[in-house]
């Protein structure tokens, strides 16, 4: 008998990828889709697009995934699917989209929120957490519906997310996994469930219980793929169909991250450090661990909002050169200015960049900036000062979740589409003087989420025998100590007071701005 395939589509926030993977972890077939354009923007800071818009390029890839793969087609064993995280579908009674998708990625201003109770303003204040607050409930795009789409808010039925959508389409149930509701919603993390009524964190979304979806754990199957979802994908009428998790927490899964002096660095859209852990703790103040895929474990993180996407803004802002030389030369365009990077000496001859583009929950007043300019920089430098700036930040991260989760990571293991990249890791094991690893992908969502699939199906008696079975080491970054000493004094003396320093500015700026 053929052995196992899982099929795993992985949707992205700019592309979308379907893997067939073995036990061995071996992805023997893989198609990719680049969304073109990858969301509509009607208004400065929008970012949206058709929900419909994801299905169709589900139906694209699995027929070109099966013509591909001849007979190992029918190998398939399960399906499962894993989606950007904090992205949400207004559904009718129908269970039809009655909108376009409001992404993650979009910062909408909503200022006009009706005011809290004067106690609960308060009592906020004297926690010290009424911005941080503030800014949840102004990044809820419930609120944001609620308020400016009145009727169609109420003609909604169930608000859920990106990912319950795309479960209900393959199957016909509309559920998900407890480690896949990850956004602005009434979610409990530490119980794994939704937040009960008199919750005070309900506050901050304007969502009623019953527009909320059935949730279940991670390794359900949800159900048989449907007649109507196999007619339109070509994949058989039955297979069974694995409620998985977010991507962040399949790409820690699909790096082996399971113990606590692992981190997984994800270089992706959004750049993240995600550790697993048996203990539950905030990894800053009042943002929850992320539920995770294994049962009993979490995910504390660190989010970068604008990731890697800083590197795609930066190649169509400062590239056209390197954008016409790549298309000359049959090659990415980020594959020419990493060739580039070794040019230009640690520390970027004193340009240090602050990556807080979006603001965070944490730091709802951050802006991206750029110090230490001076005659001898040249846009190189400005690309490399971009992974430098992302690693200092991700590496502060990591100190914060070390000191309050009481941990001590040492080894890192870096995915997503950055993680290609020789010089990125080298750069990145320097930062943070530590080992990184590299696997035998960076679609290491795949297999993580195509090893939950494989545990589900009793391929694997347990996720530690599938984690030996399925996660290889290919590449082994070693730390330069002197580079590592130049960082850490950049760090120490530089980056980290940065924020604190230029934060009242922030402010004023935004006070500045709502004005007009």
């Amino acid at each position: 008998m053929a052995e196992p395939l899982v099929l795993t589509f992985d949707m992205g926030t700019q592309s979308a990828r379907a893997v067939l993977v073995n036990p061995q972890g071996d992805i023997l077939f893989k198609v990719q889709k680049i969304y073109e354009p990858p969301y509509v923007s009607r208004a400065p800071g929008w970012a949206e697009q058709r929900a419909e818009f994801y299905w169709e390029s589900i139906l694209e890839l699995s027929r070109r995934l099966k013509a591909e793969s001849g007979d190992a087609w029918g190998a398939v064993t399960a399906v499962t699917c894993t989606t950007i995280r904090d992205t949400c579908v207004c559904l009718d009674r129908d269970l039809k989209p009655l909108r376009e998708i409001i992404l993650w990625i979009d910062d909408r201003p909503l200022d006009n929120l009706p005011p809290l109770p004067a106690a609960v303003q308060a009592a906020l204040k004297l926690a010290m957490v009424s911005d941080k607050l503030d800014l949840q409930r102004r990044k809820s795009h419930c609120n944001w519906i609620a308020l400016n789409q009145r009727d169609l808010w109420e003609r909604t039925c169930k608000y859920v997310m990106f990912s319950t959508w795309l479960n209900y389409k393959f199957t016909g149930n509309l559920a998900d996994s407890d480690a896949g509701v990850i956004g602005h919603v009434p979610y409990d993390n530490k119980l794994r469930s939704w937040m009960k009524k008199n919750d005070f964190r309900r506050m901050v979304f304007d969502l009623s219980d019953d527009k909320l979806f059935d949730i279940v754990p991670p390794g359900t199957v949800i159900g048989p793929v449907t007649p109507a979802a196999a007619e339109e994908t070509g994949i058989p009428a039955g297979v069974p169909f694995v409620a998985t998790g977010s991507d962040k927490g399949c790409e820690t899964l699909g790096l082996s991250c399971l113990a606590e002096h692992k981190a997984a660095l994800s270089f992706g859209t959004t750049a993240t450090v995600q550790l697993s852990t048996r203990r539950w703790f905030e990894p800053t103040p009042f943002m929850p661990s992320y539920a995770a895929i294994v049962p009993g474990y979490y995910n504390p993180e660190i989010q970068i909002n604008r990731g890697y996407w800083l590197l795609s803004w930066f190649k169509r802002e400062f590239a056209a050169k390197e954008v016409v030389q790549a298309g000359e030369r049959g090659v990415s365009a980020e594959r020419l200015l990493d060739e580039r990077l070794k040019e230009i000496p640690p520390g970027c001859d004193g340009l240090i960049l602050q990556p807080y583009f979006t603001p965070a929950f944490s730091m709802p007043h951050a802006k991206g900036v750029v110090i230490g300019f001076s005659d001898v920089h040249t846009r190189i430098h400005l690309y490399r000062a971009i992974i430098e700036g992302l690693n200092f930040a991700l590496l502060e991260g990591l100190r914060t979740m070390e000191k309050r989760g009481g941990l001590k990571v040492t080894e890192i293991y870096a995915a997503g589409g950055g993680s290609q990249s020789a010089e990125v890791c080298r750069i990145t094991a320097s930062q943070f003087g530590l080992p990184v690893y590299r696997t035998q992908t960076y679609e290491a969502g795949g297999i993580g989420a195509s090893l939950c699939a494989f545990v589900s199906r009793g391929v694997f008696s347990s996720y530690e025998e599938g984690l030996a079975r399925m996660v290889h080491v290919r590449d082994e970054f070693l730390p330069d100590e002197g580079e590592h000493e130049i960082y850490g004094e950049l760090y120490e003396r530089i980056f980290t007071k940065l924020f604190t320093r230029l934060s009242p500015l922030y402010q004023e700026i935004n006070q500045i701005l709502r004005k007009k």
